[in-house]
């Protein structure tokens, strides 16, 4: 029974909350605010299966940084629904507005936006490893000591902004509606959760399309150059047109390979990570990755 839900859970998870937010908002008409109960429900769904099929269980103790992670996905979250809210007003602006394909089915203008928003957030994570000033933002990502669902809401606001401008810029041009918007937050919501989870899932043939936590570990890798790697929100597509794909599935990560190896002295708090971009950086050489981690 474990072992067949660690096959199932990826795919249920991702596709069962995904679909029927998509069905409660399109079929059923319900106001895009109502998926705030419905995302506390896979916020709950996410903890049981850590605590049930943990990845590593070592994850599933906190380090001091529950409080942290609380607010880090309050504001960001809070800051998502603020968005949406001004969705009509933006799209209502935008010269192109009328291009959305409002009379395709609702599951199809979801797959769309996805695909497209999925393009933008990947190029901006790209430019976050590479550009000084976006890393310092995105830092505050990576300085995480252990993987569990509530790492993926884990972001400085400024770096949040600009990942979203980047992949929902786009949607907008063309009008967008905010009920699409809405689910669309709703999945990307999901997508991080499903992504940063504690969870032994088993992806069998799904790990060549989704970037889901198996491969999304990798990239948190403390090791310098060796995690700008798998930086795909949704699909594993873009990384291997970037040439980024990276799989060790053999590997066991642990929290001995987490973080940001040239930072070890990364602040932990809140209020100290919001405003730690900001500061000068004290750096160190980022220690020598494991030989099963360098990429060939």
């Amino acid at each position: 029974m474990q072992q067949a839900c660690k096959y199932l859970y990826a795919p249920s998870f991702f596709f069962g909350f995904i679909g029927l937010a998509a069905w409660l908002v399109s079929a059923q008409q319900m106001a895009p605010w109502l998926l705030i109960p419905l995302f506390l429900a896979a916020v709950s769904t996410s903890f049981a299966a850590e605590a049930w099929l943990a990845y590593d269980p070592a994850w599933n103790r906190a380090c001091g940084d529950s409080h942290r992670d609380v607010a880090h996905g309050l504001v960001n979250e809070t800051l998502n629904a603020l968005g949406i809210c001004v969705v009509p007003a933006i799209a209502s602006l935008m010269p192109f507005a009328g291009l959305w394909p409002d009379r395709w089915p609702f599951g199809l203008q979801l797959l769309m936006a996805i695909v497209v928003a999925d393009i933008g957030l990947t190029l901006a994570h790209y430019l976050s490893h590479r550009v000084s000033l976006l890393w310092r933002l995105h830092a505050v990502h990576h300085s995480v000591q252990r993987m569990y669902g509530f790492n993926g809401l884990m972001k400085h606001p400024l770096h949040q902004a600009i990942e979203a401008a980047a992949g929902i810029s786009p949607l907008l041009l063309v009008g967008m509606p905010v009920s699409v918007a809405a689910v669309l937050a709703f999945a990307i919501s999901i997508q991080l959760l499903l992504q940063h989870a504690n969870v032994d899932m088993q992806l069998g043939p799904l790990c060549k399309v989704f970037a889901w936590a198996p491969l999304h570990r990798f990239h948190h890798m403390k090791y310098g150059a060796a995690g700008d790697v798998n930086f795909g929100l949704f699909f594993n597509l873009w990384d291997r047109l970037l040439g980024t794909n990276f799989d060790a599935r053999n590997y066991s990560m642990t929290s001995h390979d987490l973080g940001i190896g040239s930072r070890p002295d990364y602040p932990g708090r809140y209020l100290a990570q919001i405003i730690e971009p900001f500061k000068p950086e004290n750096t160190v050489p980022s220690p020598p990755a494991p030989p099963e981690l360098i990429r060939h």
